[in-house]
């Protein structure tokens, strides 16, 4: 399949953000009685939206949801962000070289997106006209929508992307709606897809020679 365009998400593929939001949800279920642990949250919370861990929390507190605990949740995980971003080792010097069309699909808000793009220097490589997010739309993987609504806007078809993705939600999402997908994932984060016939990678400086590879085959 010969590509025309790369849709690239965000956390855990652009920037190192995953193990922070997990860290800030197990101190933000604390504060309504919920004990998580921090592989939990990574496992369980990495990929799905603001509402569908809320509604899991919900179920498990005594408690009172308080109003402002999104607000909370949002400052306190915008603090982290700057504190500690970091982006994927070797992104910068893929999106160099990269040739074709790309852009960015996340299921966070866009604030929340270009504040990170920003954080890590990656911004410049993203206009605003190829950063999408489940907020525009108002649905959240593993729905495909944000996928099929960024090769949309880019002006091509599913059949002519390739999804990077890194979440078990993520892929879903992205084989649901008709797209190609590569897995960046660690051995360790491997084992972790129920997944065949999928391509994973492990180093970002692979990932322009692994798109070529692809796009050569009929």
């Amino acid at each position: 399949m010969k590509y025309n365009c790369v849709i690239f998400d965000c956390d855990g593929v652009l920037v190192d953000s995953e193990s922070i939001a997990a860290s800030v949800w197990v101190e933000m279920a604390k504060k309504i009685g919920v004990s998580i642990s921090f592989k939990f949250a990574f496992d369980e919370f990495t990929g799905k939206s603001f509402n569908s861990i809320l509604g899991y929390l919900k179920d498990k507190s005594n408690s009172e949801i308080p109003y402002e605990f999104e607000k909370q949740y949002r400052e306190k995980s915008y603090a982290a962000f700057k504190a500690n971003l970091q982006p994927i080792e070797g992104i910068h010097e893929a999106l160099k070289i990269i040739s074709l069309p790309y852009c960015v699909a996340s299921s966070g808000p866009l604030e929340k997106i270009k504040l990170n793009l920003s954080k890590v220097d990656l911004l410049k490589f993203f206009s605003n006209d190829r950063i999408f997010s489940c907020y525009e739309i108002n649905k959240w993987k593993p729905d495909p929508a944000i996928y099929i609504h960024a090769a949309k806007k880019m002006g091509f078809d599913p059949q002519e992307c390739l999804v990077i993705e890194d979440s078990i939600h993520g892929v879903q999402a992205a084989i649901s709606g008709g797209f190609d997908v590569l897995i960046y994932a660690n051995e360790v984060k491997k084992k972790k897809f129920n997944l065949k016939g999928q391509t994973f990678f492990s180093k970002m400086s692979d990932l322009n020679e692994i798109i070529a590879n692809k796009s050569s085959i009929i």
